[in-house]
């Protein structure tokens, strides 16, 4: 009962945290704006929730590879899990790059504003021919600026519990082919050990983030934009499974998924251990 209580307080305060971020983050679009600085609203509201997240709630965020985001213009790529991935992003969003999101986020208060005012491109999932317009829009920003568009190919947050992906949508990759832009994957460490709204888990913790060498689409032939999401999908999940799962301090409760894994890794430890154990011991009795 205790841990549900904490999980819902944590919750609570996280979405207070989140609020206030939006609201510096519409001030900061503002400012930034008049000055004619605009593409830096996203990198300054980014920073500051981060580090509202790092000493209210107790999270972190390591991060593998983070210079190869230093040459722009390219186009990220990485796996979407929770709410989290914000979090992943006020730690290592560039200066001069820019999300996409769902239109419905547009409305919702002081977050909806924020990301008007600093240039989100917004996707309206029930129009294909708007959301091409918009990419396409993007595209043209990024290649002429030199900037970076960031973009999450499963399409949704996936809520794994388990060290997998979603199949990625081919639009980032068609982007990146119709710009001749590189593309970067990035990883992050499966964060249902952190949080997970199924299982009620809210801990605090550390992600581990990877950012793979950049991918070039100069070559790339219309025809093999398929062949490539594929790659980079299963290039991730390597990664990803590399990486494993975000360390965390359970506070409230921990996935079941993680539990038994954990167990297995606890028992092939310990029959690692008893095996050299048997060695060692065999090579005393045959010294004497």
């Amino acid at each position: 009962m205790a841990n549900t209580i904490l999980y819902y307080a944590r919750c609570f305060l996280a979405v207070i945290v989140l609020m206030i971020a939006a609201l510096y983050g519409v001030i900061a679009s503002i400012v930034a704006t008049l000055i004619g600085k605009q593409y830096l609203a996203q990198w300054l509201t980014a920073r500051c929730y981060y580090n509202l997240m790092k000493y209210t709630m107790g999270f972190d965020v390591k991060v593998i590879g983070e210079e190869k985001l230093e040459n722009k213009p390219f186009i990220a790529v990485s796996n979407h899990q929770s709410t989290l991935d914000i979090l992943m992003l006020g730690r290592m969003f560039p200066q001069g790059c820019t999300v996409t999101a769902k239109s419905s986020l547009k409305y919702v208060p002081f977050l909806g504003w924020f990301m008007s005012l600093s240039g989100t491109y917004f996707l309206d999932r029930s129009s294909r021919e708007k959301s091409v317009n918009t990419l396409n829009k993007g595209l043209e920003q990024v290649k002429r600026e030199k900037r970076g568009l960031w973009i999450f190919p499963e399409g949704t947050r996936s809520y794994a519990t388990d060290l997998n992906i979603l199949p990625f949508k081919k639009g980032a990759f068609h982007l990146a082919q119709q710009g001749k832009i590189p593309i970067i994957p990035i990883v992050v460490s499966n964060t249902s050990t952190l949080m997970n709204p199924k299982w009620k888990v809210f801990n605090r913790g550390v992600m581990t983030v990877k950012v793979l060498d950049p991918i070039p689409t100069d070559e790339l032939a219309k025809e093999d934009i398929g062949k490539l999401a594929e790659q980079v999908r299963d290039m991730m999940l390597t990664e990803l499974q590399e990486l494993g799962y975000s360390k965390a301090n359970n506070d409230t409760n921990l996935p079941p998924q993680f539990i038994e894994q954990a167990k297995k890794e606890t028992s092939v430890t310990e029959k690692t251990r008893d095996e050299a154990s048997t060695v060692t011991g065999s090579e005393i009795r045959a010294a004497n």
